[in-house]
């Protein structure tokens, strides 16, 4: 190649290095840019979570219904967010905030350019130009300031949002964190605040005065600017009109509704049931309960009612709980009235401990029934009880010798079943009630002793009306279940107000046993729905569905609380009332005032049905005077369902007994002292003395047996004499008399023969004598002593007591 040659390609190669690789790095550069500006969108961080703003606590009814809601935090009425938004919404919003959203990338250029012009001309920003993706990303970046570098990085982060976000997830966080007025925030709290229901049941009219708003919350809301509200309305509803969404003819009905004027009150239909979610852990949550709208209403408002009628009583406050028996769903739940007064409405008496009264009897009952400890209409003694320091009372300071164990629990009475409760063991009772869903005890068994049948522990209705329920759902569920296999520790299980998903209740594990066995169920439900206390008698049965309740009553001592709890075959209604501050009042009887409220609630539960009763076990001879099973002397007897367990441990009647008597059957005798040939049988029933003594009190047909014939040896007589008081091992303490004088106390013992005479010995010193009425008042020392008593028979009884410091 020649020199011209080689300085043509040398030019050339020049020409390349100056112009060609100019342009391609000219056009690398615009490229790289472009990159930049597609990746610079992910390189910037969206919040997390996107909202980071607290919500309010809702709670709803089992069917969605608003009952309560408490505001959140920051003073936003903002609810948590909705999981669908109505189409209405949507398209109404679209139509007027951002029409093309599902078409572009999360901004809109020719938005912006026309908000861009309307600023420059206005020389001011007017106009953001922002779609619904921008909105939500001011939103969730707290509304700064406008500027142009703010504006810049909502642009950026909108294209981010669109990128890792659906439409549908966008728009959902725009629905539910949009202003709508004042401290409404989201669609959920505008709709009921402005038109008290959910957002799914809003008109198109509705719909479009609550799309309008976020547009410019501060000045044009339902009480602010009325007429351009409404001009902003009516334009949207003939845009959605134009899009065929609606009629000509609904286009003009929805243009004729009104706008709101005012905040509605958000509803208040259960107060108490909100604070308690809140105290559960569920603030700033929607909750859907198990409630009935319906009922939930019924029963505030019955109870507001009957509430202000017992306050001319001074009985201030009251609460209510009805439960579905099978699934222990709440159905209502009142935790106190809401009166407007300032006696601490705000407890929720639903959940507090009291005193439960007599509300534990009908477990003792059962207990003592399943163990065949007693049968359902054995006799227990009803005497003057002193047990360590104990001495426990009925209702009516009286006592009846002896009642029926069904009696005894329809009646309420107390000194029965502080007897059943030494005989089964108040250990073994703490630890079933506890089986069961007793969870308020504090102590050990012995701290509550003996008063634990009689309210000494404190219980709360909540747990209460569960362990009520858990038994009439072992009984129901006895019968559904497979022959040998009835029974399921699963039944007795804690009420629940939320709805449960995923928990299978269907398919328990059974078992043969169970911590009651259906024969003491079906006793106890029996015996309630037979409830009937003496005092109140008259008048039952002007309460309506009395019969059809299985109920028991429950009032504390000192008259400080009130219950009733009932249940028919599917539903619970629980009361208590009484005053919350635990001041008592004379009327404060559950009989009285808590009863007549429950059978009122009853009233409003649809299904009244009766709690079935099927009569399983085999037929056995029960004696109808002491309800065990009958002994050959036993002479009026009943059949009854009886276990086999029962039958075989239930104890045989030892109260009737064959008596020898003389030919004019006036005196008892024997052969020491009447001619064989001419004794003369009969059968005879015979209470052991103490309870004799009080028993014919109130049975003028209780014969007390002849006296035996003087000059016979009673080595073969039945027990003739007993002491009510002092006990075996008693220790006493006399009070000193005003006077600072030691004190008296009062023996008493009860003799089988009327006219019999008793002496009296202390220690070996002769106190004196007593007729009929044995009763002698003893003035002792302190220290142990010895005493004896001695009748006309030569019939003798000792007990040795101490007479404390």
């Amino acid at each position: 190649m020649d020199s011209s040659g080689a300085r043509k390609l040398k030019r050339y190669f020049k020409s390349i290095k100056k112009h060609d690789v100019f342009k391609v790095l000219k056009k690398k550069k615009w490229l790289f840019l472009l990159l930049f500006l597609v990746l610079l969108p992910l390189l910037t961080s969206l919040p997390k979570p996107l909202f980071k703003q607290p919500y309010a606590t809702v709670i709803r009814s089992q069917n969605g219904t608003l009952l309560s809601a408490k505001i959140a935090k920051d003073e936003q009425w903002r609810f948590p967010p909705l999981d669908s938004i109505p189409e209405k919404f949507i398209i109404a919003s679209r139509l007027f905030e951002d029409e093309y959203f599902y078409k572009h990338p999360g901004i809109n250029p020719v938005s912006i350019l026309r908000a861009f012009s309307q600023n420059l001309k206005a020389g001011s920003i007017v106009s953001g130009g922002s779609t619904i993706t921008m909105q939500t990303i001011r939103m969730a970046l707290g509304n700064q300031k406008r500027t142009l570098f703010q504006k810049s990085i909502e642009i950026l982060k909108s294209l981010k949002l669109e990128l890792t976000h659906s439409k549908e997830a966008i728009f959902k966080s725009y629905a539910n964190h949009a202003p709508f007025g004042g401290n409404i925030v989201g669609l959920n709290a505008a709709s009921w605040r402005y038109y008290a229901k959910p957002p799914q049941r809003l008109s198109w009219a509705e719909v479009a005065t609550l799309a309008v708003l976020p547009n410019n919350p501060k000045q044009v809301f339902p009480g602010k600017n009325q007429e351009k509200l409404l001009s902003k309305r009516n334009c949207l509803l003939d845009k959605i009109h134009s899009r065929a969404w609606i009629s000509s003819e609904d286009l003009e009905l929805y243009k004729m509704e009104p706008l709101p004027q005012k905040f509605i009150p958000f509803p208040n239909h259960a107060p108490h049931l909100l604070q308690r979610s809140i105290a559960e852990n569920h603030e700033g949550k929607n909750s859907t309960t198990t409630l009935n709208y319906e009922l939930q209403t019924k029963v505030s408002q019955e109870l507001n009612r009957y509430s202000r009628i017992l306050s001319n009583r001074e009985i201030q406050n009251a609460a209510a709980i009805v439960v579905a028996i099978d699934s222990g769903e709440v159905l209502a739940y009142v935790g106190n009235t809401s009166n407007g007064n300032s006696h601490g409405n705000y407890v929720d008496i639903i959940t507090a401990p009291r005193s439960p009264g007599s509300l534990l009897k009908p477990f003792l009952y059962a207990a003592a029934i399943d163990e065949s400890l007693i049968l359902p209409k054995e006799l227990l003694p009803d005497i003057p009880l002193f047990y360590r320091g104990f001495i426990p009372k009925n209702f009516d300071k009286k006592f009846r010798g002896a009642v029926n164990a069904d009696v005894a629990l329809t009646t309420s009475l107390n000194v029965p079943f502080v007897n059943l409760l030494v005989d089964y063991g108040q250990e073994k009772f703490y630890t079933l009630l506890q089986k069961i869903g007793y969870k308020q005890f504090n102590f050990s068994p012995s701290h509550y002793g003996l008063s634990l049948i009689l309210g000494g522990a404190e219980a709360s209705l909540w747990e209460l009306s569960g362990m009520y329920a858990g038994m009439a759902r072992a009984y129901k569920a006895y019968f559904k279940r497979p022959i040998g296999l009835g029974y399921s520790d699963t039944d007795y299980h804690e009420n629940h107000y939320l709805q449960q998903t995923g928990q299978n209740r269907e398919n328990p594990p059974l078992k043969k046993t169970a911590l009651f066995e259906i024969h003491a169920l079906e006793a106890t439900f029996t015996a309630l729905e037979k409830l009937k206390r003496p005092e109140e008698s008259a008048g039952w049965n002007s309460f309506r569905s009395a019969n059809q309740i299985a109920w028991k009553t429950g009032t504390s001592f000192g008259f400080k609380d009130a219950w009733a709890i009932g249940v028919n075959k599917n539903y619970l209604v629980g009361v208590w009332v009484g005053n919350a501050d635990g001041e008592g009042r004379p009327d404060l009887v559950g009989t009285r005032t808590a009863a007549p409220l429950m059978f009122n609630l009853f009233a409003h539960v649809k299904d009244a049905s009766l709690l079935e009763m099927e009569s399983i076990g085999a037929l056995e001879k029960i004696c109808l005077e002491s309800g065990k099973i009958a002994s050959e002397n036993c002479e009026n007897t009943l059949q009854m369902n009886l276990s086999e367990q029962q039958i075989t441990n239930g104890k045989s009647c030892n109260y009737h007994q064959k008596l020898n008597l003389n030919a004019e059957m006036t005196h008892q005798v024997n052969s020491s002292c009447y001619a064989v040939s001419k004794i003369k049988s009969k059968k005879w029933w015979v209470l052991p003395p103490a309870q004799s003594w009080y028993y014919k009190k109130y049975h003028p047909n209780y014969a007390l047996p002849p006296p035996l014939l003087e000059g016979c040896i009673t080595a073969f007589n039945q027990k003739q004499m007993q002491l009510i008081y002092p006990h075996a091992a008693a220790i006493i303490q006399i009070p000193k008399e005003q006077s600072g004088a030691r004190g008296k106390v009062i023996f008493h013992a009860a003799h089988n023969e009327r006219k019999s005479q008793v002496y009296w010995y202390m220690d070996e010193t002769f106190l004196g004598s007593t007729t009929s009425d044995h009763q002698l008042e003893i003035n002792a020392k302190e220290g142990e002593h010895e005493l004896r008593l001695v009748d006309t028979n030569g019939n003798e009884i000792s007990s040795r007591f101490t007479i404390a410091n």
